[in-house]
């Protein structure tokens, strides 16, 4: 006999009225009637071929047999349930952040170490994607969103402007000495891209000037690659750059930064509350760009 030819239902009717002492009992913790136990029980005694209960005018009584069987079933049966809760724990603590995937591979992903050191209960899933999820149809509780802010039916707080500032590599920096230089360089642009060199030429006070060509990317980090390979110089902001700032790959030439008109959101569901897991992710990121933002200016 194996575990697959016997009825499981009746192994935990055995083992439910074994543990609470009556049918009843076994029968109000199963959700079913007394005799629907008591028909369980006697189908697994057939199966077995052997009695586990004695039948008296009291009640059941386990006999040797089924007080060890039973045994042996509780054990069984709590691990299983063990199995189940983990599940549940797993499914009730995992929080699922969406993420442009430029501001997760160039910021937050090396950054995520000190969330897990201070939430080691907390389990991230990392939705990286440009597509605009509906947070109400979708198990993405937070989102991360590059924009002006005023997307429908979500709350959004603003979690950093963008400012956009020429970014290359330190050896090509020596040969742009002012703005007008940029005509000397190639540009490396970004087919998708929102922010405007105009914008930054009029803030810099200059006549703007058309850098020559360069190659053209789908995605900025791509165009980040490029520019720190000396390929040419692009339109960067804070959060992408700032790594690259810091040890040295890239320098920002002219220092003259401007408000692009767009920001990172911290995106929310506005049908429900906040859970206490998106919470502490949202003080988690925000003290994270805050120290980012501290350091950034000396980097420039």
């Amino acid at each position: 006999m194996n575990l697959n030819s016997v009825h499981l239902n009746g192994l935990r009717a055995a083992e439910a009225a074994a543990r609470c002492g009556s049918l009843a009992k076994a029968a109000e913790e199963l959700g079913v009637s007394p005799s629907a136990v008591s028909q369980q029980i006697g189908r697994i005694e057939l199966q077995l071929g052997k009695k586990l209960f004695e039948r008296t005018a009291s009640g059941l009584t386990p006999t040797a047999f089924g007080a060890l069987f039973t045994a042996r079933l509780s054990v069984g049966f709590h691990e299983l349930a063990q199995a189940v809760a983990m599940a549940d724990e797993q499914a009730t603590n995992t929080l699922v952040v969406s993420v442009p995937p430029a501001f997760a591979s160039r910021w937050m992903v090396p950054r995520l170490s000190r969330f897990f050191a201070l939430h080691p209960e907390i389990l991230l899933r990392i939705d990286a994607s440009t597509r605009l999820v509906d947070l109400e149809h979708s198990d993405v509780e937070l989102a991360i969103r590059m924009g002006e802010g005023n997307w429908p039916r979500v709350r959004a707080e603003l979690l950093l402007p963008l400012e956009i500032f020429p970014v290359c590599s330190p050896e090509l920096a020596k040969r742009l000495r002012s703005p007008a230089d940029l005509a000397k360089v190639s540009v490396i642009q970004d087919e998708n891209t929102m922010l405007s060199w105009d914008r930054w030429f009029a803030a810099a006070g200059v006549e703007p000037v058309t850098p020559l060509p360069g190659a053209t990317f789908t995605d900025p980090v791509l165009c980040l690659e490029a520019v720190i390979g000396g390929q040419g110089v692009m339109l960067a902001w804070q959060l992408l750059a700032a790594d690259a700032l810091a040890d040295g790959r890239l320098v920002a030439p002219f220092g003259v930064t401007v408000a692009s008109g767009l920001g990172y959101y911290l995106v929310t569901r506005a049908s429900s509350r906040q859970s206490a897991k998106a919470a502490e992710f949202r003080r988690w990121i925000t003290r994270e760009v805050k120290a980012t933002m501290a350091g950034f200016g000396s980097q420039r």
